[in-house]
């Protein structure tokens, strides 16, 4: 039987694409779902965002039950679980992006508006960009050298650096994977990154963490 991938539905996110994207990929059970009984029976779980930290916070907060259901599929029973760009950032404490917005908490850090350190830099980071693996650190094994496809002002800021997965470089280092047990987060758009998407969403939905 084909495994249940729960992509969460909160009204915030290009969630065709990245259904689209999971299929090609090789995943059979894709279920784009609000439901939180479905998020509960789920084998893997992802968790998409495009928008404001605050929209995308308030919005998944507004799904009755969905944070409960996520949080006891993820940490009680295991599954393996994948946030993409804003759906990355709001593993953090909290967001900054139009006033102070608490996040889920799961990774301890904050997601700060990018600071402009040259002039030709361009904010948002929007384009394509090298991402570089951090060895040995958890998620370490979904993520591989390569160029994706990135659109974002704001950027994740762990408090601990282990749980960097990968950084690009705009002007300086950000942060463009987190990773944490069976929790990974890629600030990226796999769905856009054409070859090098498809590929880490292949390795996402064989992972074993």
């Amino acid at each position: 039987m084909a495994e249940v991938v729960a992509l969460v539905d909160y009204g915030a996110g290009n969630l065709h694409s990245v259904e689209n994207a999971l299929r090609v990929a090789g995943a059979e059970g894709v279920k784009l779902t609000s439901d939180p009984a479905v998020v509960r029976a789920a084998d893997r779980v992802v968790l998409p965002g495009v928008g404001s930290f605050k929209a995308c916070a308030e919005g998944l907060r507004g799904v009755a039950g969905m944070i409960e259901a996520i949080e006891e599929r993820v940490f009680v029973g295991g599954a393996p679980f994948l946030g993409i760009c804003v759906g990355m950032q709001l593993l953090a404490t909290r967001g900054v992006e139009h006033g102070v917005t608490p996040g889920l908490g799961w990774i301890a850090g904050e997601v700060l508006k990018i600071e402009r350190t040259d002039p030709a830099i361009k904010i948002p980071h929007m384009g394509w960009n090298d991402v570089a693996p951090m060895p040995h650190r958890d998620g370490a094994s979904l993520i591989e050298p390569g160029e994706a496809y990135f659109l974002h002002s704001y950027h994740f800021a762990p408090e601990d650096g282990h749980a960097i997965a990968a950084m690009t470089d705009h002007g300086g280092g950000l942060v463009a994977a987190v990773a944490k047990d069976n929790v990974v987060g890629v600030q990226f758009h796999p769905e856009k990154s054409q070859s090098y998407g498809l590929a880490l969403l292949e390795r996402f939905l064989e992972w074993r963490p």
